[in-house]
């Protein structure tokens, strides 16, 4: 692209000719380089097609995925579960307004993409076996799949941007800002944008258009007043719904709103799906869990709200349970691939989660198809209703899709819009005028009123007018107040190209805004629970309102309605019945007359001689209609040396190892740490190998990146017996650092065996001997886990050899040896058998969870009733999980009774225990007392059980 020098900062930037338009052609444009666009660059690139990939910010560091994701929360894994368990999960989640088809796509390719992803780099959790480990999260399946390295995901897709294959497919361009799709003949053949860093008017001739723009997430004010304090990552200003809309596709569900738990003052997310696994829940002030839905919907967070504003609240994430291990670890995940300033925030506040909860509230509204039901109708392959124009991520509207539906229909959109190629013919010159108007119509004024300030009072009256609780009246000024808007939003002053950015994406908040407060008076019913909840038409109504509610924009401009029936479902779910048939056309959904209070009486006026008296006016019929009326980071000093900028240009080139050897041993040490991080992007044949050298390189700083490399390559890396001498030999190093990633990786890759790996369950640092038992249990070492169990000086160790024998117990099975006659299994017997009797309470919690695994016979469930009146609760709910194996005659009286323990969580895993046994009728009558226990997880596990 061009470039020019922007004037002095005051000296309002030229408003550039329309004539003077830099013209870029392709196949396919994608707009938007997040998680959905960046896959779908990448498929139609795979599938032929010349790629045009548009960011307004910069590919590498763009979208909500920029920061990493610390796990997937919709795996759909074989053997973990079901593709049917999923969409039958989504569709009750979402009160039966869903289209399966786009659901059962997450459900059916997520796993293949889950496959992709690991192929290019990005880490999911593995089990010692090399079994995804997924948790339980969601009370009714197993969905949730940890990232441990999932700060680096943006990083590992850019580098397959780069990679030179798809570099002569794929043309980016970065800071290009497209604000309208351009259509022709019906279609879509291009788009109008500008540079945010020059001004300079861009258009595109396109033979398809992806939108990928993400999120409304800078809809609502948070209560920081902070306009870019959101929830959701505020870059995405709603720019894809409003291009969609401008453009004459549907959109769908704009009612159904994004609202989640966070913490307070800090607009964080909770992250109980982080903290779950490790013990951490939601509680009200008196410690108890109270959400009974499960954690999809939006009635947890009615449930939430309701919480939050009665005498129990407030509301907190409770950790300050958990032992020192399972804090450390979610402190390294909540302040490093969450959110980086979290661990600043609660230092300054004095709060630690070993001796603080942390006070929840909730966030402001957004739109967001990817955490509610929100955003561009979609079929199951990403088109919208406007031929040859997609959308995907987060702005497409299939419920709850997430990080990996954003990923599948990234692909999917792709694969689609890959078979067409550019447009040929004139592109529309109306619509080329009009967006340069939007665009540069601040630079006319540059005085005006800024950006910020009438930002703040668009998204206030949002706040105000538009957020659940709804009401008719409430909704009918949040129209008046948009339609105001538009007179300071055209008002607004602007001098320079990143002013005109902002400018243009308060057009699009407001038309947001505008869309989901008609939407939101159109449905005269609640559903979603917070998500639509109107207090003037309280229940929800499946008799009128089981439809998608579809708005697009009329020949007019005018914004119309039609309610689409659901169609019949593909996976049955109970309780929903839908039958399909003919939409309701609804046309203009008109505002409410809340001009007066009250009814409205015509004040007396004088009147000519012998005129007739006028009529009284009577109520607007509106007011008593049931529904309304329908018409890079700066180089230091040393950094800047000639060495080190010829790295970053040889990085650009794609180099080969041979090219990189000479910087990888460099005699200044940050040029070899450099050339570790490019040899990480670029991947060269030969990179595992290179790693495991720099393991043993002489500065620290140089191992500990190339431990955090190999970590975050191990899915790519090919097991070749280089490798495995150069980790062998790194086992000797002096480095715990290079000890642990080299004992990771052997694991991983298959590498080590028991010979290798048992040695270092001596070595003198906890976090490699953990790193050992992991291995260890990776090739079934029973015997040597069992040797270890009792005499390792850590209480860390021991905790991982009682988890891990466990595991290992689970693979027997399988084996030809009779479980009777296997030796391991008595070795394995007699370690837990040990480890009963160790003094510190976790290692005996431990134990006892892992008979639940491998057995319990008689003598220890003799040990395990007993244990269940030990004074730590971590024992208790280990020998209620234990007693789930154990004889039922002897295992469900005591599990009854443990349902009066004062702990949740002993209650929870008796109940758990208890549905193990429920063949029996003094099972079921026990777990039938605990549906009106005081904690929701109790309650609801109790139900399902039953």
């Amino acid at each position: 692209m061009t470039t020019s020098v922007n004037p002095p900062a005051d000296t309002p930037l030229a408003v550039p000719p329309l004539a003077d338009a830099e013209e870029l052609t392709c196949d396919v444009l994608v707009i938007g380089g997040g998680t959905a666009g960046t896959m779908a660059a990448l498929t139609a690139a795979e599938h032929g097609a010349d790629v045009l990939l548009l960011e307004k910010a910069h590919v590498r560091h763009s979208g909500a995925l920029a920061m990493g994701m610390d796990g997937v929360n919709n795996a759909v894994i074989p053997g973990r579960a079901e593709p049917d368990d999923y969409v039958a999960e989504i569709t009750r989640a979402n009160d039966g307004i869903v289209d399966q088809s786009t659901v059962r796509q997450t459900a059916t390719r997520g796993f293949g993409m889950v496959q992709r992803l690991e192929s290019y780099g990005v880490k999911f959790e593995k089990d010692e076996h090399g079994d995804y480990a997924v948790r339980q999260v969601h009370r009714s399946g197993s969905y949730v799949l940890p990232m441990p390295e999932g700060k680096d995901v943006k990083k590992v897709l850019y580098r397959q941007l780069r990679r030179r294959e798809m570099r002569e497919r794929i043309r980016i361009e970065n800071r290009v800002m497209p604000v309208r799709v351009l259509t022709a003949d019906g279609r879509a053949v291009g788009a109008a944008g500008f540079n945010t860093r020059t001004g300079q008017f861009v258009q595109v001739r396109a033979g398809a258009v992806i939108l990928a723009t993400g999120a409304c997430g800078r809809l609502g004010l948070p209560a920081s007043g902070y306009l870019y304090g959101t929830y959701e990552n505020p870059t995405n200003a709603g720019d894809g719904y409003a291009m969609a809309y401008h453009a004459g596709a549907e959109l769908t569900g704009i009612e159904c709103f994004q609202i989640n738990p966070l913490i307070k003052d800090y607009n964080g997310p909770a992250c109980a799906y982080v903290a779950n696994p490790f013990g951490g829940y939601q509680v009200n002030r008196h410690g108890e869990r109270f959400v009974d839905s499960d954690y999809w919907s939006g009635q947890m967070m009615a449930e939430f709200a309701a919480e939050v504003a009665s005498d129990r609240g407030p509301v907190y994430l409770k950790l300050s349970h958990l032992p020192e291990e399972s804090v450390s670890a979610l402190e390294t995940i909540l302040h490093s691939t969450e959110r980086p300033t979290r661990g600043t925030f609660h230092s300054g506040r004095g709060h630690d989660y070993r001796t603080h909860d942390i006070e929840m509230h909730i966030s402001e509204i957004g739109l967001c198809g990817g955490h509610s039901a929100s955003g561009v109708r979609v079929d199951d392959h990403a088109r919208t209703t406007v031929p040859r124009l997609y959308a995907a991520g987060d702005l497409a509207c299939v419920p709850h899709n997430y990080m990996i539906g954003a990923f599948v229909f990234g692909d999917l959109a792709g694969a689609d819009a890959s078979q067409y190629s550019a447009y040929e013919g004139e592109l529309p010159g109306d619509q080329l005028r009009a967006a340069h108007e939007l665009i540069y119509r601040p630079l006319r004024n540059p005085d005006g009123p800024p950006q910020p300030q009438v930002e703040y009072k668009l998204r206030r009256f949002v706040n105000d007018y538009v957020a659940p609780p709804k009401s008719g009246a409430r909704l009918s000024l949040a129209l008046e107040s948009f339609e105001r808007m538009h007179t300071d939003i055209a008002g607004m002053g602007a001098r320079t190209a990143h002013e005109l950015m902002r400018c243009a994406e308060v057009t699009f908040i407001r038309d947001c805004a505008e869309m989901a407060a008609r939407s939101s008076l159109a449905r005269t019913e609640s559903r979603w629970g917070l998500y639509h909840d109107r207090i003037d038409h309280p229940r929800r109504d499946d008799a009128s309102w089981f439809h998608h509610l579809d708005l697009h924009k009329s020949p007019s401009g005018a914004m119309e309605f039609t309610a689409r029936p659901v169609a019949p479902y593909l996976v049955p779910v109970d309780g929903f019945d839908p039958v399909g048939g003919p939409s309701r056309a609804l046309g203009e959904v008109h505002a409410e007359d809340v001009a007066t209070a009250g009814s409205r009486d015509v004040a007396p006026v004088a009147a000519p001689a012998g005129a007739a008296e006028p009529e009284r006016a009577g109520p607007n019929p509106t007011t008593t209609s049931p529904v309304p009326q329908v018409a890079t980071t700066a180089l230091t000093g040393e950094q800047s040396s000639a060495r080190l900028l010829e790295l970053v240009a040889l990085a650009e080139e794609e180099p080969e190892l041979d090219a990189l050897q000479p910087y990888l041993t460099d005699p200044e040490a940050t040029v070899r740490r450099e050339a570790v991080g490019v040899l990480t992007e670029t991947l060269p044949p030969g990179t595992g190998t290179a790693l495991a050298t720099a393991l043993r390189d002489a500065h620290a700083e140089v191992r500990a990146a190339a431990a955090a490399s190999l970590r975050e390559l191990v899915e790519t890396l090919p097991a070749e017996p280089d490798l495995r001498d150069g980790l062998a030999a790194a086992l000797a190093e002096p480095d715990p650092v290079v000890r642990a990633a080299a004992l990771d990786v052997l694991r991983a890759l298959r590498l080590g065996d028991t010979g290798l790996f048992a040695g270092s369950l001596a070595d003198s640092d906890i976090a490699v001997r953990i790193e050992a038992v992991r291995a260890l249990v990776s090739v079934d070492a029973a015997g040597e886990l069992a040797r270890a169990a009792v005499g390792d000086p850590s209480r860390e160790v021991r905790v991982a050899i009682a988890k891990g024998l466990a595991t290992v117990s689970a693979e027997r099975p399988a084996r030809d040896i009779p479980a009777a006659a296997d030796p391991a299994a008595d070795a394995i017997e007699a370690a837990l058998t040990g480890l009963l009797d160790d003094p510190d309470a976790l290692v005996r919690a431990a134990a006892y969870g892992a008979l639940g695994t491998t057995g319990c016979p008689g003598p220890l469930t003799a040990r395990a009733v007993a244990a269940l009146a030990e004074a730590a609760w971590q024992v208790r709910a280990g020998a209620a999980t234990a007693l789930s194996v154990a004889d039922p005659d002897v295992a469900v009286p005591a599990l009854a009774k443990a349902l009066a323990d004062s702990n949740a969580d002993v209650r929870k895993a008796a109940v758990l225990a208890l549905t193990r046994h429920r063949a029996t009728e003094e099972a079921r009558a026990a777990l039938a007392t605990a549906t009106t226990d005081s904690d929701a997880d109790v309650r609801a596990y109790a139900g399902r059980a039953l």
